[in-house]
This record gives C-alpha cells, structure tokens and sequence, in this order.
C-alpha cells in the first residue's frame, strides 16, 4: 500500500506558476498513491513560469467554485511571483486556504517560494516559524512570523521552503505530514 493511499490534495495555482514547485510534488504526490487535483480561479489549464518565460501547461481538475477544502487532506501551494500575487488577491483564494485551518486544527499545507505570501494573506503565517523565498522576508515577518533562512522548516502541519532548489526536502516534509494527518493548533 502507497503511504498517501485514501488522501486527497489539492493544489491551489493560477498562470504563472513556478513549474519545478508544481509538477514536481504533483507528480510525488501521485506516486505515493494520493489523488491531487489542480485547484484554480477557471477552468481549463493554467500556464507555468519557467525560466523567465512561460512554460508548460497543466490542466485544471477543479475551479475554485467547484472545490471544498473539506474534501481534502491537505493543501500545496506553489510559488512563482505571479501565481502568489494573483491568488492572494482573490477573496475565494484567500477564504479556500483559510478553509485547512479551522477552529483547534490544521490539516497539511506546504507553501515554498512565494507561496507563503498566501499564508500571510490568510493570516496562516502568524506567530509560526516558516521560510519563503527571501525577497519576502520583511512581508513575512510583518505578517507574524518568526522567519528562518532554512531548506524546509515545518510547524505544526504547515511546511515552507525557499526556492526548487529545496524541492527534495519539501516534497519529503510534505507527504511525512500528509501521512501524519490534521493536528491540533498551538494555544
């Protein structure tokens, strides 16, 4: 049996994407046996950022209309600097993430990049030790959070790299927590 069997991700993007920070804990995800669908504002596909210019598409499994955070484990989200910035500028976008922190739990969210942006915009990055691409510290500890220049740190269900160069220890951080389910938040 695959550690991720019976789990289902979503991950949240929109155009511009970093490609390397969604396929390639896309695919991981998927061959640890979990069901991942593409969340995003429509439908269709959306268009990578890769090397200075767009890239790659991926398709869309669900909009953001059609998806309900409590139909998944856990939540990824990629970064890229236009992704990021779009997503954290849609209330829906917003209201979804905030969805995998609810009451007294938290169910898995991985942000790497510029993805924890849209956990500061979801009031996610408060009082927690994370990371995120380094251009956004300042906004990050503005946001709260006890910022760190480390490959991937984790805090109670919400794991935060720096770059795809800490995609490896992300993508393992990642599915340990899937595979660890909810946890309590800190009081």
């Amino acid at each position: 049996m695959s550690k991720l069997s019976g789990k289902r991700i979503a991950v949240l993007a929109t155009n511009g994407f970093e490609h390397s920070e969604l396929f390639e804990p896309h695919k991981a995800l998927k061959d640890e046996g979990a069901t991942v669908d593409v969340v995003s504002l429509e439908s269709g596909s959306i268009k990578s950022w890769k090397d200075g210019d767009w890239g790659e598409e991926i398709k869309v499994d669900k909009t953001l209309s059609e998806a309900n955070a409590d139909d998944y484990d856990a939540l990824v989200l990629p970064g890229g600097v236009i992704n990021p910035d779009s997503l954290r500028n849609n209330e829906k976008a917003v209201s979804f993430i905030k969805s995998f922190s609810k009451e007294n739990r938290i169910k898995p969210i991985g942000a790497i990049c510029h993805g924890p942006w849209l956990l500061a915009e979801a009031g996610i990055a408060k009082n927690r030790k994370l990371t995120s691409y380094g251009s956004i510290k300042t906004d990050m500890i503005n946001a709260g959070a006890n910022w760190v220049d480390e490959e991937v740190v984790v805090d109670n269900g919400v794991v935060t790299s720096r770059n795809p160069d800490d995609l490896p220890a992300f993508i393992s951080k990642v599915i340990e927590e899937v595979r660890e389910g909810a946890h309590s938040k800190s009081a």
